[in-house]
């Protein structure tokens, strides 16, 4: 079986000790490839940099972006130096990116002017996006979907597509994103006992447009949750929406393995 955890985060501040026990418990699972994600341009130089020196299993791709998180600190050169680092050929998209509307560590309009930059990013070197997206505690006081899918639709971001990654949202914004012909990814709070709600959604989402991830170190599966998440553990969300759908967990997961190759290239 193969398994891909297609976002988390293998920084060193999370991981000190570095990774080798880390990337023997994902052989012990199956978990045979992983996408580093990143969140600024730092991150970005870190991820793609581990990427391309791990030559052995597992396989790891990079993600380049600024998350919105930390919009207000990009410097003037950050599109030209992410730009830089997407030209290595294992950084399979510009990411995470988006709008954050939850939390607000950078004033939206800056947020909105760094997410529309990096979407242009995107376009002009024809690899896809990864979108962080997260509405205010009460929608009405900040849609981040909303003002997303908008903004992605102006500025023709379905012409390289994309992901949305630990989907949130509602019905609707799982709606918008596949017409858009994003994909749409799901993380441990699809198996928490209180979010039925997001469980009826992924049930909704076609096969050919789902995937797994784990955003480790965040957001442990149930079963795991009061611990630092880690790649491995993706299989629990494999395992959980293999059920809900009603298919053997091979077949779910060669579905994921081949919707990450078309979305982001791997193998071409």
């Amino acid at each position: 079986m193969f398994l891909v955890d297609t976002h988390c985060h293998l920084n060193r501040e999370y991981y000190p000790d570095g990774l080798a026990e880390v990337f023997a418990r994902v052989a012990d699972n199956d978990v045979r490839r992983m996408v580093f994600a990143s969140a600024d341009v730092a991150t970005s130089r870190e991820a793609a940099a581990l990427a391309s020196a791990q030559t052995d299993a597992p396989e790891i791709y990079a993600l380049a972006g600024v998350h919105p998180h930390e919009a207000e600190n990009v410097s003037p050169s950050y599109i030209a130096e992410l730009e830089a680092i997407a030209a290595d050929e294992r950084v399979c998209a510009v990411g995470e990116i988006g709008l954050d509307y939850f939390y607000d560590h950078s004033p939206r309009e800056v947020q909105r002017r760094v997410f529309s930059e990096q979407i242009e990013l995107a376009k002009r070197i024809g690899k896809p996006i990864v979108i962080h997206v997260r509405d205010a505690q009460n929608r009405a006081e900040g849609d981040a979907n909303g003002e997303v899918y908008a903004m992605l639709r102006e500025q023709g971001a379905d012409a390289v597509g994309g992901v949305i990654h630990c989907f949130s949202g509602h019905a609707e914004d799982a709606k918008a994103a596949l017409e858009l012909g994003f994909y749409i990814s799901f993380a441990g709070p699809v198996t928490y006992p209180k979010n039925q709600a997001l469980r009826e959604i992924a049930m909704t989402v076609p096969l050919d447009r789902i995937l797994c991830e784990t955003d480790s170190p965040y957001l442990a599966p149930q079963g795991f949750r009061g611990r630092q998440n880690e790649p491995w553990h993706v299989r629990s969300v494999y395992e959980y929406l293999s059920m809900l759908m009603g298919l053997p967990l091979e077949e779910f997961a060669q579905a994921v393995k081949e919707n990450g190759e078309r979305i982001f290239g791997w193998g071409r």
